[in-house]
Protein backbone atom coordinates (compact mmCIF):
# COMPACT_ATOMS: atom_id res chain seq x y z
CA UNK A 1 0.00 0.00 0.00
CA UNK A 2 3.08 2.20 0.65
CA UNK A 3 2.59 5.12 2.65
CA UNK A 4 -0.66 5.78 4.60
CA UNK A 5 -0.04 9.69 4.32
CA UNK A 6 0.74 9.79 0.60
CA UNK A 7 -1.30 9.11 -2.86
CA UNK A 8 -0.44 4.98 -2.39
CA UNK A 9 -4.19 4.03 -0.86
CA UNK A 10 -6.25 6.63 -3.51
CA UNK A 11 -4.56 5.00 -6.41
CA UNK A 12 -4.42 1.70 -5.32
CA UNK A 13 -8.44 2.27 -4.65
CA UNK A 14 -9.34 4.33 -8.29
CA UNK A 15 -7.14 1.27 -9.97
CA UNK A 16 -8.97 -1.74 -8.12
CA UNK A 17 -12.27 0.08 -8.46
CA UNK A 18 -11.63 -0.65 -12.18
CA UNK A 19 -12.62 -4.24 -12.64
CA UNK A 20 -10.84 -5.30 -15.68
CA UNK A 21 -7.71 -6.32 -13.80
CA UNK A 22 -9.54 -8.82 -12.09
CA UNK A 23 -9.80 -10.19 -15.51
CA UNK A 24 -6.56 -11.01 -15.90
CA UNK A 25 -5.21 -11.31 -12.58
CA UNK A 26 -5.98 -11.73 -8.26
CA UNK A 27 -5.10 -8.71 -6.84
CA UNK A 28 -4.48 -8.22 -2.85
CA UNK A 29 -3.84 -5.57 -0.83
CA UNK A 30 -1.07 -5.20 1.94
CA UNK A 31 -1.87 -2.40 4.00
CA UNK A 32 -4.36 -1.22 6.26
CA UNK A 33 -7.98 -1.60 5.14
CA UNK A 34 -8.91 1.60 7.10
CA UNK A 35 -6.52 3.65 4.69
CA UNK A 36 -8.27 2.08 1.17
CA UNK A 37 -11.64 3.13 3.11
CA UNK A 38 -10.87 6.64 3.29
CA UNK A 39 -8.98 6.45 -0.01
CA UNK A 40 -12.58 4.96 -1.78
CA UNK A 41 -14.20 7.99 0.24
CA UNK A 42 -11.78 10.62 -1.21
CA UNK A 43 -11.93 9.67 -4.92
CA UNK A 44 -15.34 8.86 -4.57
CA UNK A 45 -13.95 5.39 -6.29
CA UNK A 46 -16.78 2.22 -6.61
CA UNK A 47 -15.68 -0.71 -4.24
CA UNK A 48 -15.29 -1.57 -0.61
CA UNK A 49 -12.91 -3.13 1.45
CA UNK A 50 -12.75 -6.52 2.97
CA UNK A 51 -10.32 -7.28 5.54
CA UNK A 52 -8.40 -10.56 5.44
CA UNK A 53 -5.73 -12.35 7.96
CA UNK A 54 -3.92 -14.55 5.60
CA UNK A 55 -4.41 -14.78 1.57
CA UNK A 56 -6.09 -17.69 1.09
CA UNK A 57 -9.03 -15.93 2.32
CA UNK A 58 -8.95 -13.51 -0.72
CA UNK A 59 -12.11 -13.71 -3.45
CA UNK A 60 -10.33 -11.00 -5.58
CA UNK A 61 -14.22 -10.22 -6.65
CA UNK A 62 -14.42 -6.96 -8.57
CA UNK A 63 -16.06 -4.28 -5.98
CA UNK A 64 -14.43 -5.84 -3.29
CA UNK A 65 -10.68 -4.90 -2.27
CA UNK A 66 -9.37 -7.72 -0.19
CA UNK A 67 -6.99 -5.93 2.70
CA UNK A 68 -4.59 -8.13 3.61
CA UNK A 69 -4.52 -6.14 6.96
CA UNK A 70 -1.40 -5.97 9.02
CA UNK A 71 -2.96 -4.12 12.05
CA UNK A 72 0.35 -2.42 12.58
CA UNK A 73 -1.08 0.98 12.16
CA UNK A 74 -4.32 3.00 13.28
CA UNK A 75 -6.02 5.61 11.56
CA UNK A 76 -4.81 8.08 14.68
CA UNK A 77 -0.79 7.84 13.92
CA UNK A 78 -1.02 9.28 10.48
CA UNK A 79 -2.01 12.61 9.20
CA UNK A 80 -2.71 12.73 5.45
CA UNK A 81 0.13 14.74 3.50
CA UNK A 82 2.59 15.16 6.56
CA UNK A 83 5.83 13.05 7.40
CA UNK A 84 5.10 10.49 10.17
CA UNK A 85 7.19 7.70 11.72
CA UNK A 86 4.28 5.74 12.43
CA UNK A 87 3.31 5.61 8.53
CA UNK A 88 6.66 5.07 7.19
CA UNK A 89 7.56 1.87 10.49
CA UNK A 90 3.77 0.33 8.77
CA UNK A 91 5.47 0.84 4.44
CA UNK A 92 8.42 -1.20 5.41
CA UNK A 93 6.18 -3.55 6.80
CA UNK A 94 4.09 -3.54 4.21
CA UNK A 95 6.87 -4.28 2.13
CA UNK A 96 8.57 -6.89 4.34
CA UNK A 97 5.48 -9.01 4.29
CA UNK A 98 5.24 -8.41 0.66
CA UNK A 99 8.61 -10.10 0.06
CA UNK A 100 7.92 -12.94 2.37
CA UNK A 101 4.76 -13.82 -0.04
CA UNK A 102 6.58 -13.50 -2.94
CA UNK A 103 10.32 -15.46 -1.39
CA UNK A 104 7.46 -18.51 -0.58
CA UNK A 105 5.58 -18.55 -3.76
CA UNK A 106 2.36 -17.34 -2.40
CA UNK A 107 1.93 -14.73 -5.04
CA UNK A 108 3.45 -14.35 -8.53
CA UNK A 109 4.30 -10.88 -8.47
CA UNK A 110 4.91 -7.73 -6.51
CA UNK A 111 3.59 -4.08 -7.22
CA UNK A 112 4.43 -1.04 -4.81
CA UNK A 113 2.75 1.99 -4.00
CA UNK A 114 5.61 5.01 -2.86
CA UNK A 115 6.83 5.21 0.23
CA UNK A 116 8.23 8.32 1.50
CA UNK A 117 11.86 8.51 2.55
CA UNK A 118 11.97 11.23 5.00
CA UNK A 119 8.69 8.94 7.05
CA UNK A 120 11.15 5.69 6.81
CA UNK A 121 14.29 7.51 8.17
CA UNK A 122 12.20 8.81 10.85
CA UNK A 123 10.88 5.45 11.93
CA UNK A 124 14.84 4.50 12.25
CA UNK A 125 15.73 2.38 9.46
CA UNK A 126 18.52 4.50 8.40
CA UNK A 127 20.28 2.60 5.51
CA UNK A 128 16.58 1.77 4.09
CA UNK A 129 16.56 4.72 1.54
CA UNK A 130 13.99 3.36 -0.93
CA UNK A 131 12.45 0.24 -1.91
CA UNK A 132 15.45 -1.13 -4.18
CA UNK A 133 17.47 -0.83 -0.51
CA UNK A 134 14.74 -2.31 1.41
CA UNK A 135 14.71 -5.62 -1.03
CA UNK A 136 18.00 -6.11 -1.52
CA UNK A 137 18.13 -6.11 2.71
CA UNK A 138 15.38 -8.53 2.87
CA UNK A 139 16.67 -10.90 -0.01
CA UNK A 140 20.23 -10.72 0.70
CA UNK A 141 21.49 -10.06 -2.97
CA UNK A 142 24.18 -8.08 -3.69
CA UNK A 143 23.25 -6.15 -6.64
CA UNK A 144 20.13 -4.88 -7.75
CA UNK A 145 19.20 -2.23 -10.64
CA UNK A 146 16.21 -0.26 -11.31
CA UNK A 147 14.73 -0.12 -14.57
CA UNK A 148 12.00 2.42 -16.20
CA UNK A 149 9.63 0.92 -18.62
CA UNK A 150 7.48 3.13 -20.62
CA UNK A 151 5.91 2.60 -23.98
CA UNK A 152 8.98 2.56 -26.86
CA UNK A 153 11.80 3.44 -23.81
CA UNK A 154 13.62 1.17 -21.65
CA UNK A 155 16.44 2.52 -19.21
CA UNK A 156 18.51 0.89 -16.65
CA UNK A 157 20.30 2.83 -14.31
CA UNK A 158 24.19 2.59 -13.11
CA UNK A 159 23.03 3.98 -10.01
CA UNK A 160 19.96 5.99 -8.33
CA UNK A 161 19.67 7.29 -4.38
CA UNK A 162 23.29 8.84 -4.30
CA UNK A 163 24.13 12.61 -4.61
CA UNK A 164 25.37 13.10 -8.16
CA UNK A 165 28.99 13.71 -7.09
CA UNK A 166 28.54 10.45 -5.28
CA UNK A 167 26.92 8.95 -8.66
CA UNK A 168 30.11 10.76 -11.12
CA UNK A 169 32.54 8.46 -8.68
CA UNK A 170 30.80 5.50 -8.97
CA UNK A 171 30.69 5.43 -13.20
CA UNK A 172 33.92 2.85 -12.96
CA UNK A 173 34.46 0.25 -15.24
CA UNK A 174 33.54 -2.64 -12.90
CA UNK A 175 30.65 -1.04 -11.89
CA UNK A 176 29.02 -0.62 -15.52
CA UNK A 177 30.07 -4.15 -16.56
CA UNK A 178 28.47 -5.09 -13.82
CA UNK A 179 25.14 -3.02 -14.26
CA UNK A 180 24.90 -3.98 -18.03
CA UNK A 181 25.30 -8.02 -16.86
CA UNK A 182 22.25 -7.16 -14.73
CA UNK A 183 20.49 -5.53 -17.26
CA UNK A 184 21.35 -7.93 -20.33
CA UNK A 185 20.40 -11.03 -17.74
CA UNK A 186 17.50 -9.23 -16.93
CA UNK A 187 16.02 -8.55 -20.32
CA UNK A 188 16.27 -11.88 -21.07
CA UNK A 189 14.95 -13.77 -18.38
CA UNK A 190 11.71 -11.42 -19.33
CA UNK A 191 11.37 -12.46 -23.20
CA UNK A 192 13.81 -10.15 -24.85
CA UNK A 193 16.28 -12.47 -26.66
CA UNK A 194 19.10 -10.23 -27.65
CA UNK A 195 18.58 -6.76 -26.38
CA UNK A 196 20.69 -4.17 -27.65
CA UNK A 197 21.78 -1.74 -24.69
CA UNK A 198 23.33 1.85 -25.07
CA UNK A 199 25.56 3.50 -22.74
CA UNK A 200 25.20 7.20 -22.06
CA UNK A 201 28.19 8.94 -21.72
CA UNK A 202 28.81 10.88 -18.69
CA UNK A 203 30.12 14.34 -19.42
CA UNK A 204 28.81 16.93 -22.20
CA UNK A 205 28.92 15.64 -26.17
CA UNK A 206 30.35 12.42 -24.88
CA UNK A 207 33.69 13.79 -23.23
CA UNK A 208 34.88 14.93 -26.54
CA UNK A 209 37.75 12.37 -26.41
CA UNK A 210 38.95 14.02 -23.15
CA UNK A 211 38.38 17.32 -23.35
CA UNK A 212 35.83 17.31 -21.41
CA UNK A 213 36.50 14.55 -19.03
CA UNK A 214 38.18 10.96 -19.22
CA UNK A 215 35.16 8.67 -17.60
CA UNK A 216 34.53 7.72 -21.55
CA UNK A 217 37.91 7.11 -22.66
CA UNK A 218 39.01 5.25 -19.19
CA UNK A 219 35.95 3.45 -17.77
CA UNK A 220 32.78 3.52 -19.74
CA UNK A 221 33.97 2.30 -23.09
CA UNK A 222 36.50 -0.34 -21.55
CA UNK A 223 33.70 -1.55 -19.71
CA UNK A 224 31.65 -1.54 -23.00
CA UNK A 225 34.16 -3.84 -24.79
CA UNK A 226 34.16 -5.77 -21.93
CA UNK A 227 30.41 -6.44 -22.11
CA UNK A 228 30.76 -7.39 -25.97
CA UNK A 229 33.63 -9.50 -25.31
CA UNK A 230 30.63 -11.85 -22.74
CA UNK A 231 28.54 -11.92 -25.64
CA UNK A 232 26.41 -9.06 -24.07
CA UNK A 233 25.45 -6.94 -27.29
CA UNK A 234 26.54 -3.22 -25.35
CA UNK A 235 26.68 -0.34 -27.81
CA UNK A 236 28.47 3.21 -26.80
CA UNK A 237 29.29 5.39 -24.94
CA UNK A 238 26.69 7.54 -26.61
CA UNK A 239 26.29 11.53 -25.48
CA UNK A 240 22.98 11.34 -23.57
CA UNK A 241 21.50 14.70 -25.34
CA UNK A 242 20.43 12.40 -28.05
CA UNK A 243 20.36 8.33 -26.92
CA UNK A 244 17.26 8.31 -25.76
CA UNK A 245 15.95 9.80 -29.08
CA UNK A 246 17.61 6.90 -30.89
CA UNK A 247 16.36 4.62 -28.02
CA UNK A 248 12.80 5.73 -28.97
CA UNK A 249 13.25 5.79 -32.31
CA UNK A 250 14.67 2.18 -31.92
CA UNK A 251 17.47 1.57 -32.51
CA UNK A 252 18.15 0.43 -29.28
CA UNK A 253 16.40 -2.07 -26.72
CA UNK A 254 17.51 -0.41 -23.42
CA UNK A 255 19.59 2.59 -22.47
CA UNK A 256 21.88 1.86 -19.74
CA UNK A 257 21.84 6.01 -17.82
CA UNK A 258 24.97 6.74 -15.47
CA UNK A 259 22.56 8.28 -12.49
CA UNK A 260 19.37 8.62 -11.21
CA UNK A 261 17.86 12.45 -13.36
CA UNK A 262 20.07 11.23 -16.74
CA UNK A 263 17.41 8.21 -16.79
CA UNK A 264 14.44 9.38 -15.30
CA UNK A 265 13.80 12.93 -16.59
CA UNK A 266 14.43 11.24 -19.77
CA UNK A 267 11.90 8.33 -19.49
CA UNK A 268 9.10 11.19 -17.61
CA UNK A 269 9.02 13.53 -20.31
CA UNK A 270 8.71 10.72 -23.00
CA UNK A 271 5.82 9.76 -21.11
CA UNK A 272 5.51 10.25 -17.58
CA UNK A 273 1.76 9.07 -16.95
CA UNK A 274 2.99 5.49 -18.11
CA UNK A 275 5.98 4.93 -16.45
CA UNK A 276 6.86 1.76 -14.73
CA UNK A 277 9.86 0.83 -12.69
CA UNK A 278 10.92 -2.76 -12.02
CA UNK A 279 13.70 -4.10 -10.03
CA UNK A 280 16.39 -6.11 -11.24
CA UNK A 281 18.21 -8.89 -9.66
CA UNK A 282 15.57 -9.44 -6.71
CA UNK A 283 14.29 -13.25 -6.94
CA UNK A 284 10.63 -12.23 -7.88
CA UNK A 285 8.75 -9.59 -9.88
CA UNK A 286 8.44 -6.40 -8.49
CA UNK A 287 7.47 -3.53 -10.65
CA UNK A 288 6.38 0.47 -9.03
CA UNK A 289 4.45 3.25 -9.64
CA UNK A 290 7.17 6.04 -10.80
CA UNK A 291 5.92 8.58 -8.58
CA UNK A 292 6.30 9.53 -5.10
CA UNK A 293 3.78 10.25 -2.12
CA UNK A 294 2.87 13.55 -3.41
CA UNK A 295 1.55 14.62 -0.21
CA UNK A 296 0.81 18.01 -1.29
CA UNK A 297 -2.29 16.21 -3.63
CA UNK A 298 -3.11 13.38 -0.87
CA UNK A 299 -6.13 13.24 0.25
CA UNK A 300 -7.78 14.91 -2.50
CA UNK A 301 -8.56 12.05 -4.78
CA UNK A 302 -7.19 13.50 -7.54
CA UNK A 303 -4.26 11.60 -7.52
CA UNK A 304 -3.40 9.85 -11.53
CA UNK A 305 -3.41 6.28 -11.24
CA UNK A 306 -2.62 5.35 -14.49
CA UNK A 307 1.54 4.58 -13.25
CA UNK A 308 -0.25 1.76 -11.17
CA UNK A 309 -2.45 0.15 -13.80
CA UNK A 310 0.22 0.01 -15.73
CA UNK A 311 2.48 -1.17 -12.95
CA UNK A 312 0.16 -4.13 -12.06
CA UNK A 313 -0.29 -4.81 -16.56
CA UNK A 314 3.42 -4.88 -16.60
CA UNK A 315 4.14 -7.30 -13.30
CA UNK A 316 1.56 -9.54 -15.35
CA UNK A 317 3.25 -9.73 -18.24
CA UNK A 318 6.91 -9.99 -17.11
CA UNK A 319 5.54 -12.70 -14.79
CA UNK A 320 4.37 -14.93 -18.04
CA UNK A 321 7.48 -14.10 -19.98
CA UNK A 322 7.11 -10.84 -21.70
CA UNK A 323 8.79 -8.00 -21.28
CA UNK A 324 6.23 -5.01 -21.24
CA UNK A 325 2.67 -4.86 -22.71
CA UNK A 326 2.45 -3.71 -26.22
CA UNK A 327 6.12 -2.99 -26.40
CA UNK A 328 7.11 -4.80 -29.13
Amino acid sequence: MGDAAGVGPEIIAKTLADGHLYEVCRPIVIGAAWAIERAIRFTGAKAQTRSIKVIGEATCNPGSIDVLDLGNLRADQVIVGQVTAHAGRASVEFIEEAVRLASAGCVDAMVTAPINKQSVRAAGFHDDIGHQEILARLTKVNLTGTLLITKGLRVSHLSTHKSLIEAAHYVTRENVLAKLTLTWDSLRSWGLKRPVIAVAALNPHGGEGGLLGNEELEEIAPAVADAQSRGILARGPYPSDSIFYRAIAGEFDAVLALYHDQGHIATKVHDFENSVTVTMGVPFIRTSVDHGTAYDIAGKGIANHKSLIRSVETAIALSTGQIAPDND
